[in-house]
């Protein structure tokens, strides 16, 4: 790794997002995902001569949404011509915002490091057409035609640009996170990476100390996921620290990230400011938003995940937390199962259980089959455990039934898996009998050897056939352990 050759990475991510607006940008054709290619285009967003544009006011309201979500500064802005070849642009020029962009001087708290992320700026573009490239590559290069949908030209973008603030992967991983909850919050946005609605651009160079001067800088483009992410970032670090060992430079260039390769190839020189040769796009007016239009974005934005985070950890009778417990807390406000969480600890269910089972059981499989579970289902079924009438294996295998069909009731479900509990009298016979064939390990048991608990709690569990619960074992073999009378 390149930390074992002495150097440090430092890593500063530019994040695209569409907006989800109905239309594009400047025109009125519609902003959907998945439609027949060159079916929702017409002449603005094609450029064709003597069509102008026009801004679309729900895109400027979602930009200030995201601003403020990002605790930046709203100011007056102004759009400008970014030219250079673009060939999935049809007018071989984007608009986007310079050296006025309308959200600046932001931040971005990473919940597991404790660490803050600056971010530059958040400014409005459009977004590019789509090219796809027929060959064995699938790059353009070798290729033998190319094909582009120009659908996704003019789709409103917001661009946030990070300072270089971080340091290693899993930091790069964690505000891209952070951030795509944060902006699934302001309602901006959908934040599917898989569909391209969010996309990360990776600034990585390394240097030995952290007094030296910043390294060149390579940037890659279009990450999709947090693997990718994690993954690129790691391999790009290693092969600039291994080409300056060797005494050799980093050219700065744009790079991209071959995912089955593992490994990131050069695109092209990295452009700098001068190339694209900005000029104020003539056609469209200032966007100078009142303070009024402001402070009423701001009242209308609903909880950020951060004030989610902590009101989770309100709720526990502690305020000391594993990496572990951090994570979960996270990956309950990732995923909007927070609100479940605090619903089952007002019904009276201890805040870790419900925490485990909302960020372990219930993200991973009702994730995996695109479903919601239903909250009061939810509640009810981890009630049941905390009240000792299901065991913790038992819902999860519940769970993974209400997974195939979320409309099931939860008491049939019970049923149908024979998980319908025996009666403490039946607990106790089961018990007893367990003892009488054991009688050394109780008599250790009662010597103080509580480990030998397992021993008997597994013979009961074997016994019942699963439908005994474990802990009401346990709080019976404690009164029988207690009892003047014993067996």
């Amino acid at each position: 790794m390149f930390e074992d050759q002495g150097f440090l990475v430092t890593i500063g991510l530019e994040v695209h997002c569409e907006l989800l607006t109905a239309t594009k940008l400047f025109c009125g054709c519609a902003n959907l995902f998945g439609q027949s290619p060159n079916t929702s285009i017409c002449p603005v967003c094609l450029g064709l001569p003597g069509s102008l544009p026009v801004i679309n006011a729900q895109a400027v309201n979602y930009a200030i949404r995201i601003g403020l979500a990002l605790n930046c500064a709203i100011r007056p802005s102004i759009f400008h011509r970014k030219n250079y070849f673009y060939p999935d642009i049809p007018k071989d020029y984007q608009v986007s915002q310079y050296d006025e962009p309308i959200c600046v001087n932001g931040l971005v708290e990473l919940p597991t490091y404790g660490k803050t992320v600056n971010v530059i700026r958040a400014h409005m573009e459009e977004d590019t057409g789509k090219s796809t490239h027929i060959g064995e590559s699938g790059r353009i290069h070798g290729a033998l035609r190319s094909l582009v949908d120009y659908n996704r030209a003019g789709v409103p973008l917001v661009e946030i640009v990070s300072a270089p603030d971080m340091s290693s992967a899993d930091e790069a991983r964690e505000y891209v996170s952070e951030l795509r909850a944060i902006l699934i919050a302001s309602g901006a946005t959908d934040g599917k990476m898989e569909e391209g609605s969010l996309r990360v651009d990776a600034n990585v160079s390394v240097r030995r100390d952290p007094s030296d001067p910043l390294g060149t800088r390579c940037e890659i483009k279009n990450l999709n996921s947090l693997k990718s992410l994690g993954r690129a970032i790691t391999f790009e670090a290693k092969r600039q620290s291994e080409l300056i060992s060797q005494g050799q430079t980093i050219k700065q260039e744009t790079r991209h990230w071959n995912e089955d390769q593992g490994s990131t190839s050069s695109l092209r020189s990295k452009e700098e400011a001068n190339d694209y040769r900005y000029f104020p796009e003539p056609d469209l007016m200032p966007l100078v938003p009142s303070s009024a239009m402001v402070d009423s974005i701001r009242s209308s934005l609903s909880m950020l995940p951060p004030e989610r985070r902590s009101r989770l950890r309100n709720l526990a009778d502690t305020d000391t937390f594993t990496k572990s417990e951090l994570e979960q807390i996270q990956t309950c406000v990732n995923v909007s199962l927070d609100e479940m969480v605090i619903s089952a600890v007002d019904a009276g269910v201890p805040f870790k259980l419900a925490l485990a089972r909302a960020s372990n059981e219930v993200t991973s499989l009702f994730q995996e089959a695109n479903m919601l579970l239903d909250k009061d289902k939810f509640v009810y079924l981890v009630q049941l455990e905390a009240n000792g009438k299901l065991s913790a294996t038992q819902t999860k295998a519940i769970l993974s039934k209400l997974v195939i069909d979320s409309s099931r009731d939860v008491n049939e479900i019970i049923a149908e898996l024979g998980f319908v509990g025996l009666s403490d009298d039946e607990t106790r016979v089961v018990l007893e009998k367990i003892i009488l064939e054991n009688p050394n390990e109780w008599t250790r048991f009662t010597e103080g050897e509580n480990q030998l608990g397992g021993f008997f709690v597994g013979k009961a569990m074997k016994a019942s056939k699963g439908k005994i619960n474990g802990r009401e074992v346990m709080s019976l073999m404690e009164q029988l352990r207690n009892s003047t009378v014993g067996l």
